[in-house]
């Protein structure tokens, strides 16, 4: 039997970025923000981080840097997927080296695959690496979806630990969870879902509104887990407004926004992301007034 990586919110961290270069300085603000308000691992160099305008060297040190910084207080869960298996399996074995917890490794994207040939990209790397790797499943962003099947297969696998689930299928999520148990586990990859999900096993949740108000989302995780989803329920529901204008345009636009709106500084996104369309913007800031976060 598998134990979890981690149990309740995990932060998809944003990556701060100054003069071009990553803000190291501003990042382990970030970090001991997070880690102050009851996150339980750091997610870094994930989607949310902007992973995909990250040089590998870039990537690299990002992530060792998070490693040696969190120093064991909560896990760090490095994101190292790729398109390319060769690239995945190389940061993968770079973030090992820097003591990552976890390795999150997302489906390829837009060249994409068959379900036999994501059962190799994953255990192609899985079988070259000791350190526990976490799915991701985003078939938004990537066109693809692993199917029942394959979690099943990829359950089998030792170094597999579970799936940050992000496709809002409850059918694929609830059937996997049914079928595979503690063999497979699962987080929610969606801010809205969260309490749904772990009200049928999920661990937890690896989430984009924890960059703003972390002690919330850990919160709702810990009622979850202690089986109190009225009051996990009510400050999802609470929430579910700011949760929908950080994803008003493509993340991590709307959130490094926010953060910016509240005097957290973590600069702009990286091209081809850009700043948030002026209607939108203001749409944003109201949200944030009305739930008084910034004045």
């Amino acid at each position: 039997m598998k134990t979890p990586i981690f149990e309740g919110s995990s932060v998809a961290i944003v990556t701060p970025f100054r003069d071009g270069k990553v803000d190291y300085k501003k990042l382990s603000e970030l970090i001991d923000f997070q880690i102050a308000g009851g996150t339980a691992a750091i997610t870094i160099c994930g989607t949310t981080g902007e992973a995909s305008t990250q040089s590998l060297e870039e990537h690299i040190v990002t992530v060792d840097y998070c490693v040696k910084h969190v120093n064991g207080r909560v896990k760090v869960i490095a994101g190292t997927g790729s398109n390319d298996t060769q690239a995945a399996l190389f940061l993968s074995q770079e973030a090992e080296k820097s003591g990552a917890d976890a390795l999150m490794i997302v489906t390829p994207y837009y060249n994409k695959t068959s379900q036999n040939g994501l059962v190799k990209h994953i255990e192609f790397v899985a079988d070259r690496v000791h350190t526990p790797i976490v799915l991701y499943n985003v078939p938004g962003r990537t066109g693809m979806s692993f199917s029942a099947d394959t979690y099943r297969t990829l359950s089998k696998h030792p170094n597999v630990n579970g799936v940050k689930e992000a496709s809002g299928d409850f059918k694929l999520i609830a059937g996997t969870i049914a079928s595979c148990g503690e063999e497979l586990f699962f987080w929610s990859g969606n801010d809205e879902d969260v309490v749904p999900m772990m009200s049928i096993g999920a661990k937890g949740v690896v989430s984009v509104l924890a960059n703003i108000i972390p002690a919330q989302v850990a919160e709702m995780t810990k009622y979850c887990l202690e089986g109190d989803f009225r009051r996990g329920a009510d400050i999802q529901l609470k929430n579910l407004d700011l949760i929908d204008k950080l994803f008003i345009e493509v993340n991590p636009m709307p959130v490094k926004a926010a953060m910016n709106l509240m005097g957290m500084d973590v600069g702009e996104p990286r091209m081809p992301l850009c700043d948030l369309a002026p209607d939108n913007l203001t749409k944003l800031k109201n949200t944030l007034v009305s739930y008084g976060l910034i004045k």
